[in-house]
């Protein structure tokens, strides 16, 4: 089985690197125009559009694993450019059908016979994705939903597994060290995902737990799953019918008040996200359905993340300073949770909050919404050392998703009015200020015991001084490699100065002697070039983001 495996997985690199092989020669032409030289070439908006549009035609053409990271790909600014990342949103996991004989082969291998299984089943599929397809059986009397895992693909996901990890170091030579370790983590990040997403065991599981959490609230509906008929390959549960979310001029025939529908589904998620630490992470229309009476269906646990505490803090954090206009507190919260680098330009990025939330404002200021913000920053994300955990990801992702649904049901719906209610309502805000009560406290008191132990430190060091036995350490931070490169100069210089005064002297004494002169001056020549060289400015491509009004409102139009 594993060197199938490995054979079919040496097919498709083969496919693969086919089908990849025009954005790999524009990417290589990038760095030198003419493939073997030339200087680098400036990549245009229109450029990165138009390879976007190849890559999602690629990612079609290569089938249900390599549309999964298209999807997850989509969710990463801090790897993908902005143009990239709004194609790739576009990418629906949506595939035909398998024929009814190799799912009918899945179902009777893992349950055995259907007709014994299952009192009556209908073969034509209710929805297919790319991983599995769903159909509706009877079971016991009632009306059942079955989920079915696609027939062979486990092996073609396996093999594909391998060609993306065999790719990495081919792709490590197109982009940038802060990407190319966050292009390593989503890597392994993916083979995590996927496999997790072909279990319907832990599908069930994620599907119990967030309906644990939500038992005692009437604002939503989780399909029950149905053990006995349901293993790792095949999840059985209880059919649910809706009117999908999407459909206004349905949810208005049943009377169902959409601002009221949009607030509950939002503060589900915040609930899921912010105190569950579980949530579903695939919200599109699609998976999410309204009852008659205005309750939300949930379907298709398969895509779910979790958030640990620390993140949790950090994500609460991140709201209140949001709804508090609190630049300085959005940019300590990305800090603290590895997102931002600690040596970003903090005026950079403030200027681009700020014109970020001022943009976004409506005529009341505080109507606006945390998902444009998002948009605003995730333009300049690819162009700065951002780095976004795995979960964190999902939740941006998640966040944009859901805050469209809800404009969808209302086009009025204030995102952050609702995820301020909700922290108020739950005390996050007011534990968030009692935290900056204590924070001040400490560091009251430590001023104090400063101020009494600071006087006779310095009464020592002023005794050393005036007995001229102070000394002081200097440290200078060279990250650019200054110091490095007069220091190569001085070198370089003094060679130069060394081997034009022996050319001069041989030439001097015997001006004949041609070949002493050369291998003299040889030498030189070459000092003198790389003198010359070290002083040039390389050539290549450039990121220098102008924040500017007019530069936000220049990227919205493009």
């Amino acid at each position: 089985m594993v060197t199938l495996v490995n054979l079919r997985a040496y097919w498709r690199f083969l496919v693969v690197l086919y089908q990849f092989f025009p954005l790999i020669v524009a990417y290589t032409r990038d760095k030198r125009k003419y493939l073997l030289f030339g200087g680098g070439r400036r990549v245009t908006t229109e450029m990165r559009v138009k390879r976007a549009d190849v890559l999602l035609e690629s990612l079609l053409t290569l089938g249900p694993t390599f549309i999964k990271l298209g999807q997850l790909l989509s969710t990463r600014p801090d790897i993908l450019p902005p143009e990239y990342i709004e194609v790739l949103g576009s990418l629906q996991d949506d595939v035909p059908p398998a024929p009814w004989d190799e799912s009918k082969a899945v179902l009777e291998a893992e349950l055995g016979p259907v007709g014994e299984a299952f009192d009556s089943f209908d073969t034509e599929p209710i929805s297919g994705a790319s991983l599995g397809q769903v159909y509706v059986a009877e079971y016991e009397g009632e009306k059942v939903a079955v989920k079915v895992r696609r027939p062979g693909i486990e092996d073609l996901v396996e093999a594909d597994l391998r060609v993306i990890r065999w790719s990495m170091p081919l792709l490590m030579r197109f982009i940038g060290e802060g990407r190319a370790f966050s292009l390593e983590n989503l890597a392994d990040e993916f083979a995590k995902t996927i496999r997790e997403e072909m279990d319907y065991d832990e599908e069930a599981e994620t599907l119990v737990e967030i309906q644990e959490n939500f038992a005692d609230d009437d604002t939503l509906v989780i399909p029950e799953p149905i053990p006995e008929r349901s293993d790792d390959r095949v999840l059985t549960m209880e059919y649910l019918p809706g009117t999908k979310i999407n459909n206004i001029d349905a949810l208005d025939d049943l009377g169902v008040d959409r601002t009221e529908l949009a607030t509950n589904l939002q503060r589900i998620y915040l609930q899921m996200i912010v105190e569950d630490g579980v949530f579903h992470a695939d919200p599109h229309p699609g998976n999410l359905s309204v009852t008659d009476d205005g309750r939300i269906i949930f379907y298709d646990f398969g895509m779910h993340g979790e958030v640990d505490p620390f993140i949790q803090d950090k994500i609460v954090e991140f709201y209140i300073a949001v709804a508090n206009q609190d630049v300085d507190g959005i940019l300590d919260t990305l800090i603290e949770m590895g997102t931002l680098s600690p040596n970003v330009d903090r005026q950079v990025m403030g200027d681009v909050m700020e014109l970020a939330i001022a943009d976004a404002r409506g005529d009341d200021i505080e109507q606006y919404r945390v998902n444009q913000i998002l948009e605003q920053v995730e333009s300049t994300i690819y162009e700065f050392p951002l780095r976004l955990p795995r979960n964190l990801a999902l939740v941006l992702r998640v966040a944009g998703v859901v805050e469209g649904v809800c404009v969808t049901l209302d086009p009025e719906f204030d995102f952050i009015s609702v995820a301020t209610d909700y922290l108020t309502e739950e005390g996050y805000r007011e534990e968030s200020v009692q935290k900056i009560i204590e924070g001040v406290g400490q560091q009251g008191q430590k001023t104090a015991q400063s101020l009494f132990r600071v006087p006779p430190k310095l009464e020592r060091v002023l005794d050393r001084a005036d007995r001229d036995n102070l000394t002081l350490n200097v440290r200078l931070e060279d990250n650019r490699g200054i110091l490095d490169k007069l220091a190569k100069r001085l070198i370089y210089g003094i060679f130069l100065s060394f081997g034009f005064v022996s050319t001069v002297i041989i030439y001097a004494l015997n001006p004949e002697n041609l070949v002493a002169v050369g291998a003299a001056g040889a030498p030189t020549g070459v000092v003198a070039l790389l003198l010359w060289r070290s002083f040039r400015s390389r050539k290549g491509i450039r990121a220098t983001p102008q924040f500017t009004r007019q530069n936000l409102k220049e990227r919205r139009r493009e």
